[in-house]
């Protein structure tokens, strides 16, 4: 098998990489203002950066919302659709090195499937995620950018904004810790600032998808999740699944290069051929 190329095409965002003898790599991401244009250039950019030619592409493994937009081979080259939230298990397990493993990608909003070898289930979506960290940041502290968000996260003390298991009663409760939340943003002071409050959203959004994922693991009698997607990258999100594996006793994985797992994923399966 020759050169795979995997896109993950978002709406205007698309993740490249590649995939021969067993190799990954590449990791290219562009942004454009449709998703054929952001799949075709982005195309161009990881055969520049790999120093490969289209002659030497022999599929090309498209999936994500805007992959249905695509009507045909991309510059000539024989592309193909795959299901996404197969891409999104199969992707996080080979990240992960594991056999099996509750599955979450944390994009715009959030998916999560359940991966057992080259078997996935969606389990449930939810739509917190990405959106929900941008739209808040930016409505209560007009701030959009992620990395700014972030920056601010790992520097703000949830106590001035998060209400505690701790803060209510003296008393204790089974199965949960002090420094729980009972509350996001129950408890949020007139002296937060901006970091308080950012790491406040980040954690509202991380809770939330940390439960669903632990009662996803639950139902699906697993023991592992694995957390890819943009998401991902946010190392106080990170923090705040360490806490979740204390709580709960599962295991959190955010695996190298976990925002590209959904095209790793599409490089690594067959595909439906397009019509043309």
């Amino acid at each position: 098998m020759g050169l795979i190329v995997g896109l993950d095409i978002g709406g205007t965002t698309t993740k490249i990489i590649g995939y021969e003898n067993g190799n990954l790599f590449g990791f290219v991401r562009v942004k454009a203002s449709d998703p054929f244009t952001s799949a075709s250039g982005g195309l161009g950019k990881f055969l520049n950066v790999i120093g490969k030619d289209l002659s030497d592409v022999e599929e090309i493994h498209a999936t994500g919302v805007g992959a249905s937009q695509l009507s045909g081979d991309i510059f000539g080259c024989s592309t193909q659709i795959v299901p996404e939230f197969d891409c999104v298990g199969l992707g996080g397990l080979y990240l992960a090195g594991l056999k099996e493993a509750i599955v979450v990608s944390m994009g715009t909003g959030t998916s999560i499937v359940a991966a057992r070898a080259k078997q996935v289930e969606h389990i449930i979506g939810t739509g917190v995620g990405g959106g929900t960290l941008q739209g808040l940041a930016e409505r209560m502290l007009n701030v959009k950018d992620f990395e700014t968000i972030s920056a601010l996260a790992d520097q703000g003390d949830l106590s001035m904004v998060d209400l505690t298991i701790g803060d209510i009663t003296t008393q204790d409760i089974p199965g949960l810790t002090p420094d729980a939340t009972a509350s996001n943003f129950g408890k949020l002071e007139d002296l937060a600032r901006s970091e308080d409050i950012a790491a406040g959203i980040v954690n509202l959004v991380f809770q939330s998808v940390g439960t669903a994922s632990v009662l996803a693991a639950r139902l699906q009698s697993l023991d592992h999740i694995v957390i890819t997607g943009n998401l991902s990258q946010l190392p106080f999100g990170e923090t705040i699944l360490d806490g979740f594996s204390r709580l709960y006793n599962v295991s959190f994985y955010i695996p190298e290069h976990a925002e590209f797992a959904t095209a790793i994923g599409a490089s690594l399966i067959e595909g439906k051929r397009l019509n043309c």
